[in-house]
């Protein structure tokens, strides 16, 4: 299959070309600091901001287009959460 956007550079508004699901920990970063984050199931989710600051969002569901180095089990009650670059 074609891909007629394989010669763009990608930046920080393009969409998203690789993803993975997020198991989160208190101690593993994320395979690659990610620019996006999916959350299916509504709840807290504790991240680690790709600055190093610690932030918690409450009640979080959908799109959080925040780039994050890690998502933290301590604290995070939302399920379904995947990570895009």
């Amino acid at each position: 299959m074609a891909d007629e956007f394989e010669l763009y550079r990608s930046s920080l508004e393009s969409p998203g070309w690789n993803g993975e699901e997020i198991t989160p920990s208190d101690s593993v970063n994320l395979t690659t600091t990610c620019r996006a984050f999916w959350v299916g199931g509504a709840g807290d989710v504790v991240v680690e901001m790709a600055s190093g600051k610690e932030l918690t969002f409450e009640n979080a569901m959908g799109w959080m287009p925040i780039r994050v180095k890690k998502i933290k089990a301590t604290g995070t009650t939302a399920t379904g959460i995947v990570g895009v670059w």
